[in-house]
């Protein structure tokens, strides 16, 4: 699992992705194991963040679902989840607190 998540967060890293961080889910009672969280720079940084994770990863990852908007790309990986966030949507939205408080219950 760490070899995916290193490529994830490093595909997202050398596209200039910010502020990735990723969240350790396991055992806590969610849909996914894991979930990463990286800002882009705006919408049209969104999409594009979205392309190369799609040239990186596949055949390898088995992309379920897509949600996409300029704002905010969920990419589900079945076990695995990662947003994409514009700056503003990231703050309005705080997936951190939301994951970081998953744990605690």
């Amino acid at each position: 699992m760490n070899n995916r998540i290193q490529r994830i967060t490093d595909t997202l890293d050398k596209n200039k992705a910010e502020a990735i961080e990723v969240f350790d889910l396991n055992g806590k009672n969610y849909i996914v194991d894991y979930a990463i969280i990286a800002s882009s720079l705006g919408q049209k940084h969104t999409t594009a963040l979205l392309d190369h994770l799609k040239n990186e990863l596949k055949p390898d990852e088995h992309f379920n679902n897509v949600d996409e908007s300029g704002d905010w790309v969920v990419v589900d990986l079945g076990d695995i989840l990662i947003h994409i966030m514009t700056p503003e949507y990231r703050t309005k939205y705080d997936m951190e607190t939301f994951l970081s408080e998953l744990g605690s219950h």
